[in-house]
């Protein structure tokens, strides 16, 4: 980086130029960056929302495709998304406030066995940067905290998480005991996880297999969408 790249005064910035400074900086992970920048947006009066699917998931896209492509690893991204939640925690209250429209409701954990949590961290953090509401279970999850969850938030997604063999098969616990209560049809469940493939997601009876946190948002988007759809159809 030269001298001059590290004095640009984030001010002094057109809206647009600051918009793609501030995809520049969620993609590098500088927290304080996006913080400003998401002050001056709304000092400007930008709504919250805009400022948030403009400046914030826009980034996070970009962030996405070049960790799905391998030009980014785990760390990096785990900044950005850093660096993503910084900016949030400022729109948060405000778009609570102006009721700006939800994505949905996700309850993610990883299976009870298992305490691998960077791959579900990212999923978290990858929902909300697209405007999801996300509560967030933890690791080593037995089936009791799922369906707890998912009934107390009223969820409308369900994601589990596994990175080892041994502990993928629980996933099918969790799903069998919703079969039994009557509740499956009632949500959508998303797994993932390393040792995981699309064969397994249907073996389980998951609604689909995600095989990285960006396949993970596109995916709540489609089934978000398809649910919006058949309830105004219904």
């Amino acid at each position: 980086m030269s001298d001059e790249e590290d004095d640009i005064i984030l001010n002094e910035l057109n809206d647009e130029e600051l918009v793609q400074q501030m995809h520049d900086d969620l993609y590098d992970g500088l927290k304080d960056e996006i913080m400003e920048g998401v002050n001056i947006l709304l000092g400007r009066d930008w709504a919250p929302y805009k400022v948030l699917t403009e400046a914030l998931v826009e980034g996070m896209r970009i962030v996405g495709i070049d960790f799905r492509d391998g030009i980014l690893f785990v760390p990096e991204v785990l900044l950005a998304a850093n660096a993503m939640k910084a900016g949030m925690g400022i729109l948060k209250p405000l778009l609570a406030a102006t009721g700006a429209p939800k994505q949905g409701k996700m309850v993610i954990g990883t299976v009870k066995g298992d305490i691998h949590d960077i791959g579900k961290n990212l999923v978290s953090m990858m929902m909300e940067g697209a405007g999801f509401d996300v509560v967030d279970l933890g690791i080593n999850n037995p089936v009791e905290n799922y369906l707890e969850a998912i009934e107390r938030e009223d969820a409308d997604i369900l994601g589990m998480s596994a990175l080892l063999t041994t502990t993928m098969p629980y996933m099918k616990v969790v799903i069998d005991e919703m079969k039994a209560k009557g509740i499956r049809d009632n949500y959508v469940v998303l797994v993932g996880g390393a040792p995981l493939n699309e064969e397994f997601g249907k073996a389980i009876g998951a609604d689909a297999y995600c095989r990285d946190a960006a396949v993970a948002v596109e995916t709540a988007k489609e089934y978000m969408a398809q649910r919006m759809h058949n309830q105004q159809a219904g």
